[in-house]
């Protein structure tokens, strides 16, 4: 494998997209690879023209990425990293256009939904498009004063848009959780610092289930950050489970708790053991 393909950064999207601008955030000095799906983007690193993909999974406004969680146990890829991506939206036009200009503005649906105060302040209609980054670059081709998108200040470079108005999103909060994937997994170590450990499982089909695999965490001390639940098999009682808890896997309470929710659950598998993003602790002071 060259080292350009070592050093390469999957997303999914095209470039100028907000995933686009992650990787090169966390990854300045690597190259960025424009994947068509989700599923493309997790063959760029089994095929080995990428080391890593960069998956979106949740928003601070919009909440999860839909599907996502349903695919990420079947990626065959390993969890070794997060990244938490402030969304900063910018209404952006042709070059020489004014923000009065515009009557239509094109761009994502949770893109569009965040951005209702400025669409309404200046009477713009809205336009529901695949993707930020390819709204960009249909405005860009269409050379429309009148037609403007609302993407990232990466897509107005990539596509040559003038920023009519930056920072236009409604929350000041807007933030994008990304989780790095690789083929092989990187345990931070037991003494590593703050640690997250991913898994997903099913519980067995029988009363109170739930509540009995998860008691293991509580009596061991086991901060669970994350349970999120999914119907799998396209069934209504085959539910699949998404947590992350603070610990790692190797150290006796997490160890413990891992063998209680074993005992009453079909199925547990370890997703990633990878260290806990800073933005955490900041999350963390806010909170308190």
């Amino acid at each position: 494998m060259s080292k350009n393909k070592r050093s390469t950064v999957a997303f999914q999207g095209v470039a100028g997209a907000y995933s686009d601008l992650a990787c090169r955030e966390a990854f300045p000095e690597n190259t960025t690879l424009p994947c068509p799906t989700f599923a493309d983007t997790f063959a760029a690193v089994e095929e080995q023209k990428a080391k890593w993909a960069m998956i979106p999974i949740e928003n601070s406004v919009a909440g999860r990425v839909a599907d996502i969680h349903q695919m990420l146990p079947h990626s065959g890829l390993h969890f070794v990293a997060e990244h938490f991506q402030r969304i900063h939206h910018q209404l952006l036009g042709i070059q020489g256009t004014k923000i009065e200009n515009i009557k239509k503005v094109y761009s994502h649906v949770h893109a569009l939904s965040q951005c209702h105060k400025i669409l309404r302040e200046f009477g713009i209609e809205a336009v529901v498009h695949a993707d930020t980054a390819g709204a960009a670059a249909e405005i860009s081709a269409q050379n429309d004063r009148s037609v403007g998108a609302i993407a990232s200040i990466l897509a107005a470079k990539t596509y040559g848009l003038e920023i009519l108005k930056s920072n236009i999103e409604d929350e000041d909060h807007n933030t994008t959780r990304f989780i790095l994937l690789a083929k092989q997994p990187i345990d931070p170590g037991l003494n590593s610092g703050p640690v997250v450990t991913s898994f997903v499982f099913r519980v067995r089909n029988v009363p109170a289930a739930l509540h009995k695999a998860l008691g293991g965490f509580a009596t061991n001390g086991i901060n669970m950050t994350k349970l999120e639940s999914y119907m799998v098999g396209g069934t209504f009682t085959a539910t699949q489970f998404y947590a992350e808890v603070e610990a790692h896997p190797k150290s006796p309470s997490l160890e413990n708790a891992l063998e209680e929710l074993a005992f009453f659950s079909r199925e547990v598998r370890i997703m990633g053991v990878f260290s806990a993003h800073p933005f955490r602790s900041q999350l963390a002071k806010k909170a308190n």
